[in-house]
């Protein structure tokens, strides 16, 4: 704790009651901030953890599958069957506020077929591992949504908690450190004035009695 560097009288003293109410005040809904984001945040975490389980295992699938699928063709045929995709993938970012942190949202629009090779020269199994690449890449793009969002309330905490502990270890003790001091300053002064206008009466009625 640390005193401010204020005069020690009564408007001081008032301004600073005000101050500390505020402070109060302020400390209360940051803190209160601070715990719904938190459950926000772990709420988003337990489901990209979830998520991303998920994703590594079709992931590894889709590779399996399509390893599958290239061990059954010939590499030649295997590339001119991929050389010019059709498929297009457009990806839209949305934004909503929650508790003042602008969380992300992607939206995903696909026009065209994966599949748009001849099916003479091909393998179904080529046709299963690209299915499963389209399905896991949707996937990938709902765990990059809910990462991104882990990420915009983690950084939005921390400097919540950070304010939070300033208001409560710093600005709040530094205030009502230096009220009290005001507060005793104040009381020294009246205890004098008290004194003084006692010595003053004390010889105005010795005079009177001289």
């Amino acid at each position: 704790m640390a005193k401010l560097n204020v005069k020690p009288t009564r408007m001081e003293l008032l301004n600073l009651k005000r101050r500390l109410k505020s402070a109060n005040r302020g400390h209360k809904l940051l803190k209160d901030k601070q715990d719904g984001l938190m459950q926000k945040f772990m709420e988003i975490i337990r489901e990209a953890k979830t998520m991303r389980r998920e994703v590594e295992s079709k992931l590894g699938g889709a590779f399996k599958n399509f390893m599958f699928a290239s061990s059954m063709m010939h590499p030649a045929m295997l590339e001119t069957a991929l050389l010019y995709p059709s498929a297009t993938t457009e990806l839209e970012v949305e934004t909503k506020n929650v508790m003042s942190v602008h969380i992300p949202y992607f939206k995903i629009k696909q026009e065209g077929d994966i599949l748009n090779y001849g099916y003479l020269q091909t393998s179904a199994e080529l046709d299963t591992a690209l299915k499963s690449f389209q399905d896991v890449f949707l996937l990938l793009i709902k765990l990059a949504e809910i990462e991104k969002q882990a990420e915009r309330l983690a950084v939005e905490l921390e400097t919540t908690r950070r304010r939070v502990n300033a208001l409560e270890y710093k600005m709040i003790p530094d205030i009502k450190e230096t009220l009290k001091f005001i507060s005793m300053k104040l009381a020294e002064q009246e205890r004098s004035t008290i004194v003084g206008v006692m010595a003053i009466k004390a010889m105005i009625e010795a005079q009177e009695e001289a």
